[in-house]
């Protein structure tokens, strides 16, 4: 048995080992923890945040909310958003603090059928269908968690996405069960003339017209795979697909869209505010209540 001085310092030199691997690499003041343990400890303290993050396991996570009591997903400084009560809950559950990244960023009032975020946790072998079950038990009734499962540390919920689908719907008669989840519109529209006007998306790649003036983004460049209009039942429902999309940017297209199918603009002036870059030329932002982000494809 080592006196304990002794133990200690042979601990200390195995945890020092563990942590720099190379011992040609050891510096002299890590050598001085050897005889000192409780200096060494604090070092190890300082030194977690990196040995943790290594050792780490990153998860994805997917979601769906109904976002009309949220300040959009990001947190914000004083108001509710998605983000913060899905950190609270991870944090609250796993029993470590949490931090989540989203695949994007949705509006106030904005909901989502289909989310994705991820995590990293020091656990690495979470029991998966345990953890849904206990979030859902955990959240509000607004948000619902379907599956989680660990990913590479490379992977991203947002970087990793090369596509993103939304979806806005429209009630063309009055519904009471519908008011937070699609926009009551009963002006009749011109769907076919919207669906040319639509079209017209795949011709373009710079949509600042539809963009929310002063982001902080490099570029307002996307490539549209889908844009069209269906009938379904007594709503309509505008789908639109992309590799990316701009801030308000879905609810803008809508917008500048509807007055196309009231008879306002045409085609032509449609494709016009898109040459323009100006989003003073567009048509005011829909409501926010009809969008949904339902899909996003990764890599």
């Amino acid at each position: 048995m080592l006196p304990d001085g002794a133990e200690a310092a042979v601990w200390s030199l195995l945890l020092i080992r563990w942590l720099k691997p190379d011992g040609n690499n050891l510096q002299p003041a890590d050598q001085v923890y050897i005889y000192s343990p409780i200096r060494f400890a604090e070092k190890l303290v300082n030194l977690q945040p990196e040995a943790k993050k290594a050792m780490s396991q990153r998860y994805f996570l997917q979601l769906s909310y109904k976002g009309t009591r949220y300040h959009g997903w990001q947190i914000q400084p004083n108001a509710i958003s998605v983000q913060e009560v899905m950190e609270k809950a991870l944090s609250t559950i796993l029993r470590e603090t949490i931090a989540v990244v989203g695949a994007g960023r949705t509006d106030t009032g904005v909901h989502a059928s289909f989310f994705m975020l991820h995590f990293n946790s020091e656990k690495n072998n979470l029991d998966q269908t345990n953890l849904v079950h206990r979030l859902n038990r955990f959240l509000p009734p607004d948000i619902a968690v379907s599956k989680v499962f660990p990913v590479s540390s490379e992977a991203h919920a947002r970087f990793s996405a090369i596509s993103r689908t939304y979806k806005y719907y429209i009630s063309t008669e009055k519904d009471p069960f519908q008011i937070e989840t699609s926009y009551q519109y009963t002006t009749p529209l011109d769907v076919e003339k919207m669906n040319k006007a639509a079209a017209a998306l795949f011709n373009y790649e710079d949509f600042t017209s539809f963009s929310r003036l002063h982001t902080d983004v490099k570029t307002n460049n996307c490539k549209i795979y889908l844009a069209e209009w269906k009938r379904e039942g007594w709503q309509l429902v505008f789908t639109i697909k992309a590799d990316r999309f701009l801030r308000n940017m879905v609810r803008a297209v809508v917008g500048t869209l509807l007055e196309v199918g009231r008879g306002k603009l045409s085609v032509e002036d449609f494709m016009k505010i898109i040459e323009k870059k100006d989003r003073g030329a567009a048509g005011a932002s829909a409501p926010a209540e009809g969008l949904f982000l339902t899909y996003i494809e990764y890599s």
